[in-house]
């Protein structure tokens, strides 16, 4: 496979298309309701909805870097993580409109990746080792449906239940770690 096509191959598999290692970013947040996505694992931490506004950002900033644009063009203000739900917007139109600007976000990455693997600098970043340039984009947006993942299930447990199952956190625990979802 051409190096070109496998970048692109990556950033499919990290958004949208079928992959080996488990459900992808639009999958970990298909059908999660606004109040699923608003809920809040803990204090000080950040909900499904507050995620994938993050990976939008983050998409936004990868393809403002390759197009030369300017800062703070970012369809939301501020950057990196936005607080949601609004006050008096935790509802499903909110949620929609903000999967929407991912989605959005996404393709447009895409289209400015596609158009720089065309130009001679862009394929000397695809023939790159894999774990260089833009391979950290799409283990970032694994990262982030993952992490939207687990936020997910831990959203369905029961009312007064451990946000984590109690076998998980012992795992964490084994491994001389400290999760910090």
């Amino acid at each position: 496979m051409k190096p070109e096509k496998l970048v692109l191959s990556l950033l499919d598999e990290s958004y949208e298309k079928s992959t080996w290692h488990g459900p992808n970013l639009k999958q970990s947040l298909r059908g999660v309701t606004a109040k699923q996505a608003a809920w809040r694992p803990g204090r000080g931490r950040h909900n499904i909805w507050e995620l994938a506004l993050h990976a939008a950002y983050w998409k936004y900033a990868v393809r403002r870097r390759i197009e030369g644009g300017k800062r703070g063009s970012f369809a939301l203000k501020g950057s990196n993580f936005f607080a949601r739900p609004e006050k008096g917007k935790r509802n499903e139109a909110a949620w929609n409109a903000d999967k929407a600007l991912l989605e959005r976000e996404q393709r447009q990455m895409k289209a400015a990746i596609e158009k720089v693997l065309r130009e001679p600098r862009g394929r000397k970043i695809a023939a790159a080792p894999i774990d260089a340039p833009l391979s950290p984009v799409a283990k970032q947006i694994r990262f982030k449906a993952g992490a939207a993942l687990g936020r997910r299930a831990a959203a369905l447990l029961p009312p007064g239940k451990d946000e984590w199952p109690r076998f998980q956190r012992r795992r964490w625990q084994n491994t001389g770690r400290r999760f910090r979802g």
